[in-house]
């Protein structure tokens, strides 16, 4: 009882906690270029997971998996959210960011023969739904450039490859060590690039200062540890499933933290994403196999 309890409080925690990352990254880059805020963001964020690995005695990836470890790390964190901060940057609103991030099912599909997964024809009917309901969300932002979209593009590119890629290479790796080197291999390409275009300033301390704390405490660390905590006692499609909330609770955050409006098309948009993100999530069902009669005994 008291563990049915506390998924109930845990399951709608961990989607608000999610989706609130998106309005932490609209303070972020409204206080501080998107590279600066990223380069902050993975510093921190690498020291209290390295911290937080050492303690639970996580698995560090061998000398062979490392490099692999690294490529899916800055694909997932530097290109990924590169392009999505950058475009929240350029007013993109953060539920057509999450609503774009939850469409990853679709790129990845592409690559299912290379993974040795199959699609089925219901899956591939929920990522055309998801893809019209991406379309009603931006199709009364008449702010958004097609830049924007572009970048939200190059983000989603990011989370697929990356996931594509250690599902591939190094598909056992333990996650929190995983998580840790991703971060460490992502602060200083992100430092780099900050430097190189010009990025490494703040227009506003407190807001660049808060946002930053909320980003690796809570989306980070906190975040982090609950989505494991998940996974170690439910399977991965119950806990993935739980992302399915995550634009229109962003869309409800956004709206009521930073006044992004609420219009009617990105409603009907949110909610047309949403029955295709479940339809990409179901798989065809294998009937159970019929046990075959046990052997009678000769005596």
């Amino acid at each position: 009882m008291v563990k049915a309890q506390l998924g109930a409080v845990i399951q709608p925690l961990f989607v608000l906690l999610w989706a609130s990352a998106f309005i932490a990254g609209i303070i972020g880059v409204g206080a501080a270029p998107s590279l600066m805020v990223l380069f902050a963001r993975f510093g921190f964020a690498s020291i209290g997971l390295v911290l937080y690995a050492r303690l639970v005695r996580a698995t560090w990836p061998t000398r062979a998996e490392l490099p692999h470890v690294i490529v899916a790390g800055l694909l997932m964190q530097i290109v990924q959210f590169g392009g999505f901060y950058t475009a929240m940057g350029q007013h993109v609103p953060g539920a057509v960011v999450a609503l774009v991030q939850g469409l990853s099912p679709v790129l990845i599909a592409l690559f299912a023969g290379f993974l040795g997964e199959t699609v089925t024809a219901r899956q591939w009917f929920g990522f055309v739904i998801g893809g019209v309901g991406v379309a009603l969300a931006v199709a009364d932002q008449t702010s958004l450039s097609l830049t924007g979209l572009a970048l939200c593009g190059v983000g989603l590119l990011g989370l697929s490859l990356g996931t594509v890629y250690q599902k591939r290479f190094v598909p056992t790796v333990d996650s929190r060590a995983a998580t840790a080197v991703h971060m460490m291999a992502s602060a200083p390409v992100a430092g780099l690039l900050a430097w190189a275009t010009g990025q490494l300033h703040i227009w506003d301390g407190g807001r660049f200062a808060a946002s930053l704390v909320w980003m690796v405490l809570i989306n980070s660390m906190v975040g982090f540890l609950m989505f494991n905590w998940m996974l170690r006692r439910w399977d991965a499609t119950k806990v993935s499933r739980l992302l399915f909330a995550t634009p229109a609770a962003t869309a409800i955050l956004a709206w009521l933290a930073v006044g992004q409006p609420l219009r009617p098309l990105t409603i009907a948009g949110l909610a047309v994403g949403l029955i295709g993100m479940v339809f990409a999530s179901r798989k065809a069902t294998k009937p159970a196999p019929v046990p075959s009669p046990e052997p009678v005994a000769v005596r």
